[in-house]
């Protein structure tokens, strides 16, 4: 039922757009259902425009943007949010940093401010960078350093990647951090946090013609940046599988599985991303129902894609229950894998995962916010903000015969990486 009824909710995103002479993308959604807007800026620069000797540098920014700015003293910029009865946040991945405020309608005005003083004169100074490299340590010791498993991530980019900036994590290491002077952090906000390096999105209570008014006289005097050549960097062919075994502060064994795939936004990506979701997305996937519901070897299980700009990663992780050891439990994931290689999806499977990615999408793009990201993701990666309404349709077009091509040629047992997580009492 879902899967007729749900594309019938799904109305392409309507929009306007235009370019400002610096060469800012905007783009304007209209919806006055509810009387809230959503302002966001996504800047085309993440964890792979890094200096191998200053990983961490996108991440830290998006803590150190928030410190204000010429006219923002130092820690109001969230306060103006708050006062208004909004909220904000940012995000950062190894492609993308993507600020947000959402705020009641008549606030406007106070998004696009606040947006516009962050991209032309952000408080870039030691004061600020010795205020946020203590709160990014914070955030890496709680997120990846004292958290059971938590060096995962971490653990598999060094081994997936060899020459690819996305061999290092977000996060950064806080050596490359430290040792930046005030001029590193200076160059790298001089470089990528332009104009011409963004997408702005308003989306919600708004009226077009102003909306794009408000836009020209906050964004338009900025200055642009230098264009930038993008860098590309050919990660070789995984010869063979990388295995390891990683000890930590953990009770029960873990297994982690690494595999290279095709990059975000080319069609096999979409029957990469299928597999994933076939073996993890909800209670009846396949590594749930047969590794924790019949044989009762784990006590979690997921399978992930990571879609990056360049070819990316599908990372499969379980953790054994009491008395199962990792070999058996690796054994039991790869015979999900093996099941999609050799036998067709049965056409009732496949369906019941269409319908649950239709009714996400609908869900998504009820909420001001997930348009907004929606909007900017796809002008960014995508190379059309349309894209936003159409992509579902690649995963609605993906057939059986593409899930089982797409697990033989990317699921490889020889072009791998497994890790083994032990506990540390478990090592000699």
């Amino acid at each position: 039922m879902l899967a007729t009824n749900a594309p019938a909710q799904m109305k392409p995103i309507a929009f306007t757009e235009f370019d400002l002479d610096n060469g800012l993308h905007v783009i304007v959604h209209e919806d006055r259902s509810t009387p809230i807007v959503a302002v966001s800026v996504m800047y085309h620069v993440g964890s792979k425009n890094e200096r191998e000797d200053r990983r961490g540098f996108a991440h830290f920014f998006e803590h150190l943007l928030f410190e204000g700015s010429e006219n923002i003293a130092r820690g109001e910029f969230s306060k103006y949010v708050e006062g208004a009865g909004g909220v904000l946040n940012a995000n950062t991945n190894g492609d993308r940093t993507y600020y947000y405020e959402v705020l009641p309608s008549n606030q406007l005005e106070l998004g696009l401010w606040l947006e516009s003083e962050r991209m032309m004169h952000a408080r870039v100074d030691q004061v600020g960078i010795d205020t946020q490299r203590e709160v990014v340590k914070e955030e890496r010791r709680q997120r990846y350093e004292n958290q059971p498993y938590g060096s995962i991530l971490i653990e598999v980019l060094k081994r997936a990647y060899t020459v690819h900036p996305y061999k290092w994590p977000t996060i950064g290491f806080m050596e490359d951090l430290n040792a930046a002077s005030e001029k590193d952090y200076k160059d790298f906000y001089e470089t990528y946090y332009v104009p011409n390096n963004a997408v702005l999105v308003v989306a919600g209570d708004v009226d077009p013609k102003e909306a794009r008014r408000l836009v020209e006289a906050y964004f338009g005097p900025i200055a642009r940046g230098r264009d930038l050549t993008r860098r590309q960097v050919e990660e070789p062919v995984l010869k063979g599988e990388v295995r390891d075994v990683v000890y930590d502060n953990i009770q029960l064994p873990a297994v982690v599985q690494a595999y290279r795939i095709p990059a975000y936004g080319t069609p096999d990506f979409y029957a990469v991303d299928m597999v994933n979701r076939l073996l993890s997305s909800g209670n009846s996937s396949r590594l749930q129902k047969a590794l924790k519901d019949e044989q009762q070897k784990a006590l979690y299980v997921g399978a992930f894609s990571f879609p990056f700009e360049d070819p990316g990663l599908a990372i499969a992780f379980a953790i054994a229950n009491a008395g199962v050891d990792a070999q058996a439990l690796e054994e039991a994931m790869d015979a999900e894998v093996l099941r999609l290689q050799q036998d067709l999806v049965q056409e009732e499977e496949l369906a019941k995962l269409k319908a649950q990615l239709e009714t996400e999408q609908v869900m998504d793009n009820a909420r001001i916010a997930g348009v907004a990201s929606n909007l900017a993701s796809a002008y960014t990666f995508l190379g059309d903000a349309r894209a936003a309404s159409t992509e579902i349709e690649r995963y609605l077009a993906i057939t059986p015969k593409d899930i089982q091509r797409a697990a033989t040629t990317y699921f490889n047992r020889d072009s791998r990486v497994v890790l083994h997580y032990l506990p540390k009492s478990q090592k000699n």
